[in-house]
């Protein structure tokens, strides 16, 4: 599996200079101070890039599922006339696929090199055409990874996505939003027990006193690739602690100077941040 410390290139949607012009244009700024140039993927009809776009296992193999989540379907506004169609977008920028049946967003994939992490919404999103067990069999075969583990859905976010929970700091160690951790309901606990079960270490982002702050779980949200991280910035007193925590954990890039705060206020209102919007692999 590719990691997200593995992949070399980022991808955005066209949408995004579009909807947010001045976000991009900060990200721009600090990527080509990076010296790093971003690619654009054609074809689009939202900015949630992570969520449409294939899962890349190997250097050449990409599983395209399929993107047809629940709050996407109906005919309200933002709904079925923003749903991004991946195949058309694939065959815009010349990728091939390894096509699958199986309803699963991107943002719901938190990978390592040998495991990969989702929220257990994939089992109700697909229990018309798989058990739990025939479900958990094919992504196993699909990810080609040792470990799938799924951890609970958070059903006060609709979209159920696992990259607004947690994120792997290595192989062996996830790195926890600090809102799990004193949420009500025993979510550490609930979250915390497959993790254990499966040998992980856990660590936590802990950023403020009140973690109930829903809004804190946009910091597990950034951009990582190989050579750097950007981290959300929500103009807060939090962001500064953030950016402690995130240098802590990943000392690789901070040791480099490559970790860097883009202002995402405007995009984190609408539920996402800098990995629901980008697309990264390994070229």
């Amino acid at each position: 599996m590719i990691s997200d410390k593995a992949t070399n290139t980022i991808y955005f949607s066209d949408c995004l200079h579009k909807s947010y012009p001045d976000t991009q244009k900060k990200i721009m700024e600090v990527l080509k101070a990076f010296g790093t140039e971003p690619l654009f993927l054609p074809k689009t009809k939202d900015i949630w890039a992570r969520d449409f776009m294939p899962i890349q296992v190997t250097k050449d193999k990409f599983v395209e599922f399929r993107f047809d989540p629940d709050y996407l379907q109906g005919t309200t506004f933002e709904r079925r006339e923003v749903k991004t169609y991946p195949d058309i977008v694939c065959d815009t920028i010349d990728l091939k696929t390894v096509k699958s049946d199986i309803i699963l967003d991107g943002g719901n994939v938190v990978k390592s090199s040998d495991t990969v992490i989702l929220t257990d919404k994939i089992i109700e999103e697909n229990k018309r055409d798989y058990t739990k067990t025939k479900l958990l069999d094919k992504l196993h075969e699909l990810f080609e990874v040792e470990l799938v583990i799924l951890i609970p859905w958070d059903r006060e976010c609709d979209y159920g996505h696992a990259d607004g929970m947690l994120r792997f700091i290595n192989d062996d160690t996830v790195l926890i939003s600090g809102f799990y951790n004193t949420t009500e309901d025993n979510w550490r606990g609930r979250i915390v027990k497959p993790l254990k079960q499966a040998n992980l270490e856990c660590e936590w982002l802990m950023v403020s006193d009140k973690e109930e702050q829903e809004q804190n779980v946009a910091y597990v949200n950034f951009l990582q690739t190989s050579s750097l991280i950007l981290l959300p910035k929500l103009n807060r007193k939090e962001d500064d602690i953030a950016l402690e925590q995130i240098a802590k954990f990943y000392p690789e890039y901070a040791s480099n100077k490559r970790i860097a705060q883009i202002d995402m206020t405007p995009i984190e209102k609408k539920g996402g941040a800098l990995n629901c919007i980008s697309w990264t692999i390994k070229k």
